[in-house]
């Protein structure tokens, strides 16, 4: 019988991974043999620095359970590994661990392999591609599980349990209330081997049992160093009635547990490198132990921070839309998702944050953070808009297919009734969408968000309302220059339509404008304050698009027409601020004088002041006519 990595090694040749394939056949045929070389020399070689890359090409798993959506946190491991095994130029491995009938969901490994392919992670052995260490489901391994726990039972390092679920309840309940650990008693390791034998083929109910060792392995981890349980966990277990950590290794239903069946496949697939979360740390003792019992050498570890909110309790899928399939519904771009996974735990070098897949793949190593990585979907926001600006610069496939997707949004938002008569006769969406996608200050997150930053185009007032909505508001600009301003807007509307009315004629024509009216005008003011004007009778904001670019998407009547609208509501701002204004003022005599007019002027005494006024009046010769006819009757009233 073959022990060490190559036991159970089934040879197949003529098979090449994907990796491979895409060189040339010299080059695939070296891989092949440094693949081989680096498989076979995986005991001898120096454990690495920790965050080193190794020497040899790294052979790497994602084993993901058909038991629903990836997650953030999955992509992102199956990204280190895919990664790891790029940098190293070895091989990426999917394998499906579907041993858990119960919790598998019908349809979830098909959408994991479209989640997979459209993030770009291509695995280059596993379902759909094949390789030489297959099969690569668990649920088609089980006799390989069967054959290897033999050599266990043999050599009495594991054993079969026929332990009630009753029993097994008691003792843990009879340790928890008494604040101890829990774990086994190891009852049925008394038995003799032949009578387990003859109980479990007369079908007798039980598991098989790993039996631990007295004291855990500890192991180097590449990204946290030392690590591993050492004997103050057992001595734990030792207290009052002695209990051990023996993990189930086959289940009941003859089907392996996780820890044995990622064992054995990792042995039999030659994986040399294991990324995956630092959760599994405590797990990590038993697997090496496994690998220990059974004369395998173990693969080399790298166990990644876990995922935290900003509140820094663990990400949950179940409290955050976080799984690959909602990300990729609400138009996040694979390279934006991907990106933002590779940050998550994981430094560079570089000053820019924006990576793509192949610069991700080169830069890559193991310098990864030992603390939990809060997750800020902020970053992946900025992350998106990037990437969408260097596919709008880029143009191709992945634009048009932009341009595809937001006309979606749009017609979905505003109705195709509204979007035709924007465009009119002459116009095509496709072309005007390409326009606006074009246009810096617009940020891309999503069709839908894109979508929404176009209603200053799609949701024009009505013509007669514009004055009092689009305008409401004042131009926030000099009244002395507001009448140059009315000129100048007015002037943008004699450009003809047609072809003339474009981008290119409408900034040659601004730039003409920007000369002042007036000498005694300041330039930087006059260009300040006409795009500032131009902007608000467009009605697009202060932070909309340029202005020409604005008048080239709004087409020649609606600029026509809101600009009209707005110098008329800048007219009558105007006139307004040259009506003369009335101040109150207050007495200017002396302070004698004011008390002796404020107690003159009470309401009673009234009527009094005013005969007074008349008999001054005829007194001096004057008519009492220009007293106005009711005044009288006024105070008389009062």
């Amino acid at each position: 019988m073959r022990s060490g990595r190559n036991a159970g090694l089934v040879r197949v040749t003529g098979w090449i991974c994907t990796s491979c394939r895409a060189r040339t056949p010299q080059a695939a045929h070296n891989a092949q043999r440094s693949a081989a070389t680096a498989i076979r020399s995986h005991s001898t070689v120096p454990l690495p620095r920790r965050g080193k890359l190794p020497d040899k090409p790294a052979r790497t798993r994602f084993a993901p359970s058909p038991t629903g959506n990836l997650h953030l946190g999955s992509i992102r491991t199956a990204l280190f590994n895919y990664l790891l095994a790029r940098a190293t130029k070895g091989q990426f491995l999917l394998r499906i661990e579907d041993t858990d009938a119960k919790r598998t969901i019908p349809g979830a490994e098909e959408r994991l392999y479209e989640d997979l392919t459209w993030a770009g992670l291509q695995w280059d052995e596993g379902p759909l591609v094949g390789g030489p260490y297959g099969p690569y489901r668990q649920s088609e391994r089980l006799p390989l599980y069967q054959r290897q726990i033999s050599n266990l039972l043999q050599t009495r390092q594991a054993y079969r349990c026929f332990c009630s679920t009753e029993r097994l309840d008691d003792l843990n309940r009879r340790r928890h209330d008494k604040g101890l650990s829990l774990g086994y008693d190891r009852k049925c390791l008394q038995l003799p081997h032949s009578e387990a034998e003859e109980r479990a083929h007369r079908g007798d109910k039980h598991v098989i049992r790993f039996r631990s060792p007295d004291t855990w392995p500890r192991y180097n981890d590449l990204v946290y160093g030392k690590s591993g349980h050492g004997a103050e966990k057992t001595k734990r277990l030792l207290v009052d009635e002695p209990v051990y950590e023996d993990a189930i290794l086959i289940k009941s239903d003859g089907y392996p547990t996780y820890h044995w069946a990622n064992v054995c496949d990792d042995h039999d697939m030659h994986i040399t490198h294991v990324v995956r979360g630092s959760e599994w740390m405590a797990s990590t003792p038993l697997h090496v132990a496994l690998y220990q019992s059974l004369g395998w050498t173990p693969p080399l570890y790298a166990h990644v921070p876990l995922l935290v909110d900003e509140n820094k309790q663990k990400l949950s899928k179940r409290n955050f839309d976080s799984d690959i399939a909602s990300f990729r519904n609400k138009g996040i771009f694979p390279e934006s998702l991907v990106n933002f996974a590779a940050l998550l735990g994981w430094s560079h070098s570089q000053k820019n944050d924006v990576l793509e897949l192949p610069q991700l793949e080169t830069l890559f190593d193991l310098k990864i953070t030992k603390g939990n990585t809060i997750v800020s979907f902020n970053k992946l926001e900025y992350l998106q808009v990037r990437h969408a600006r260097r596919r709008i610069q880029a143009k191709g496939p992945q634009f048009e297919q932009m341009v595809r997707d937001l006309a979606v949004a749009v017609l979905d938002r505003y109705g195709a009734q509204r979007v035709m008569d924007f465009l009119g006769p002459a116009r095509k969406l496709q072309d005007v969408l390409t326009t606006m996608l074009n246009i810096e200050s617009f940020k891309y997150r999503s069709p839908t968000d894109f979508a929404e930053q176009l209603a200053i185009f799609f949701e024009e007032p009505e013509p007669d309302s514009l004055p009092f909505t689009a305008h409401a508001s004042d131009p926030d600009v000099d009244v002395s220059l507001m009448h140059y301003l009315r000129v100048a807007a007015a002037t943008v509307c004699l450009v003809p339509g047609g072809s003339s009315w474009s981008e290119e004629v409408h900034s040659s024509q601004l730039k003409a404008l920007e000369i002042p009216p007036d000498e005694n005008v300041d330039a930087g003011a006059w260009k300040k304050a006409l795009y500032h004007y131009l902007r608000w009778a467009l009605a697009v904001g202060s932070k909309g698009p340029p202005v020409a670019a604005t008048l080239d998407i709004l087409g020649r009547e609606t600029s026509v027409q809101r600009i009209q609208a707005a110098n008329l509501r800048a007219q009558q701002l105007e006139v307004a601020s040259t009506k003369p204004k009335i101040q109150a003022s207050g007495f200017k005599g002396d302070v004698a004088g004011k008390r002796r007019i404020e107690k003159q002027w009470t309401g009673h005494s009234l009527p009094i002041v005013l005969s007074n006024i008349k008999r001054r009046l005829f007194r001096h010769g004057h008519a009492i006519k220009f007293i106005p006819y009711d005044l009288d009757r006024a105070f008389s009233a009062g």
